[in-house]
């Protein structure tokens, strides 16, 4: 009898945790309100050593619902985000889903060409931007048709005091604000929404299964597209996590938002765990180890979520005496292949478990988990989560399942999975099968416990800094480089899960390759994660017989060059 039938992997829990989690019948908009009512006084969000509590957090949500749908925001409509980390986040990413619009989170780090490309896809007219987004949104070509831009100055949320002293008239004064905010001129202030009237209590509510968010994502197949997830998609994805964490208190906890809101690991863990479980959402605008140890000493952290990386620094800082991790409860990483040094690094400081999750943004986000149990397993992903059944099977034959020990494909069954691609039938159509089980493009082994271990990804993405690249993105902007006749990008291992972005090249008969001018026009189109750092120029790059680009190949020649090159040195 195949685990995933009889969800055996149960016996691994942590004791409390169920098999199944209670279904969800309503939207976030009632999880909140929920919240409001049941510990109204308690505080929602803290920022700078300034809290909202559940009580104004709804009445702000509520008056800035109201000025978006005297903007003209109605339910269906997409509501582009692109904010830090910030109080005004989470109070815009409500009040839009209240309204029943949906909410398409963004990168504010993205350049121009970086965000035409997602608004020419889902049409979003009405943006909610950090002030410093604002001349690049106003940049943007005049047929994508934005009809109101929002401007968000986070610094509006900080202390009295903090927002005093960046108005100092020094020079560090000046790059501190400089950093944080910047005029936004013609844009409607975030500010005044909040000050509309609060919005009917019988405007119309939207249900469990009403679309919530768009999530870019590459998906499996590399090419960026949104994915559509649901209120119900989401919220059980909290009451999963919430099952996943029985000794977490509810009412009490402290949830440090280091992973970027725009992300959806951020999105779940910061916007919607965090009031599902009626925690405190410790926010902070960008990862800065400066930053958590001032605030651990006013809101000691009970659970991190972050990526190996910021647990690998927070465990450092705390060896130096600097931050005190004595309060955390859980910790769990994602997105990267956690390593057993960082985890022994990590509860040697804090003296609680360090675990590894799995998703993707079609999972809204998580699926697996290790257990919070003696019987984890430190390199494989885990266990599915309540509610959650998966298959391992024959990447080419996905009906077939795969031997237990046997490599496979990943698919997987549960109330977190997406409806599917905006726009995007086909694409739907190959990663949704029959039964609603979604094909991951991860190749794991599960063993006889139930444990799964991922050993390769069919796709072809990137994973760098905890983020996915996009190979093809990456190409067109080389290709449009003076003398590049095609380029081939590919992630070659740094260690710890991470990938290094490195850039082949062929180049155009006669012609010689400008790095300099590869990289100026890296910077110019893409984000600093997505860039290259290093390139190299072949003759040719292998092809399929249809033409084309075989990545793999390129991947695996480099690697094989690297080892070449290390071996001849030793």
């Amino acid at each position: 009898m195949q685990l995933n039938e009889t969800r055996a992997w149960n016996r691994f829990y942590a004791p409390g945790t169920p098999i199944d989690i209670e279904p969800v019948t309503g939207s976030l908009s009632d999880l909140l309100d929920e919240r409001v009512a049941e510990w109204g006084d308690r505080d929602a969000i803290a920022f700078f050593d300034r809290t909202v509590s559940y009580r104004e957090l709804g009445d702000r949500v509520s008056r800035v619902a109201n000025g978006l749908r005297e903007m003209g925001v109605k339910a269906g409509d997409r509501v582009a985000l692109i904010m830090p980390n910030a109080p005004q986040h989470v109070i815009a990413f409500y009040a839009v889903l209240r309204l029943g619009a949906v909410v398409v989170e963004h990168n504010p780090l993205y350049t121009r060409d970086e965000l035409e490309v997602q608004f020419r896809d889902h049409g979003a007219v009405t943006v909610i931007a950090w002030d410093k987004m604002v001349a690049t949104l106003r940049a943007m070509p005049a047929d994508l048709g934005i009809r109101d831009i929002i401007s968000v100055d986070i610094t509006r949320a900080m202390p009295f005091a903090t927002r005093l002293a960046l108005r100092l008239p020094i020079a560090k004064a000046r790059e501190s604000r400089d950093k944080l905010t910047a005029p936004a001129p013609g844009a409607v202030p975030f500010a005044k929404l909040e000050r509309s009237a609060p919005l009917a209590a019988s405007h119309p509510r939207p249900k469990g299964g009403d679309l919530a968010a768009l999530q870019y994502t590459s998906g499996t197949t590399g090419t960026p597209k949104g994915a559509m997830i649901t209120h119900s998609n989401l919220w059980s994805n909290a009451r999963q996590g919430a099952a996943w964490m029985p000794e977490f208190t509810r009412g009490q906890g402290r949830i440090y938002g280091l992973l970027p809101m725009f992300h959806a690991f951020g999105v779940l863990l910061s916007v919607i765990y965090s009031v599902e479980t009626g925690s405190c959402a410790v926010l902070f605008p960008t990862f800065d180890p400066e930053l958590v140890s001032k605030a651990a000493k006013k809101f000691p952290p009970t659970f991190v979520p972050a990526v190996p990386p910021m647990f690998d620094r927070l465990a450092r800082v705390a060896k130096e005496g600097n931050l005190d991790l004595s309060g955390v409860v859980y910790a769990i990483s994602g997105a990267m292949t956690l390593t057993p040094a960082i985890v022994k690094r990590w509860e040697d400081q804090a003296g609680s478990m360090l675990n590894e999750g799995y998703g993707l943004t079609e999972t809204s986000p998580v699926a697996l988990a290790n257990p919070f149990s003696d019987a984890r397993k430190i390199g494989a992903i885990g266990i599915p989560f309540p509610t959650t059944d998966i298959r391992v099977v024959d990447p080419d034959e996905p009906t077939r399942e795969v031997e237990l020990g046997e490599a496979g494909e990943l698919l997987i069954h549960g109330p977190q999975v997406f409806r599917g691609y905006w726009n995007r039938p086909e694409e739907t159509a190959a990663t949704l099968l029959e039964g609603g089980w979604l094909r991951t493009g991860d190749l794991v082994v599960q063993d006889e416990d139930g444990f799964v271990t991922v050993v390769d990804r069919k796709k072809e993405l990137i994973i760098t800094g905890g983020f996915n690249v996009s190979p093809s993105e990456v190409e067109q902007v080389l290709v449009g480089v003076g003398g590049v006749a095609a380029s081939a990008v590919v992630g070659i291992p740094r260690g710890g899960g991470a990938e290094v972005v490195t850039a082949v090249v062929v180049l155009e008969e006669g012609a010689s390759f400008d790095e300099e001018a590869a990289r100026e026009a890296a910077r110019e189109h893409l984000v600093e994660y997505k860039r290259p750092r290093s390139y190299m120029v072949w003759e040719e790059l292998p092809t399929s017989l249809i033409g084309k680009v075989l990545r793999r190949k390129v991947r695996d020649a480099l690697i094989a060059d690297r080892h070449a090159t290390r071996a001849a040195a030793d």
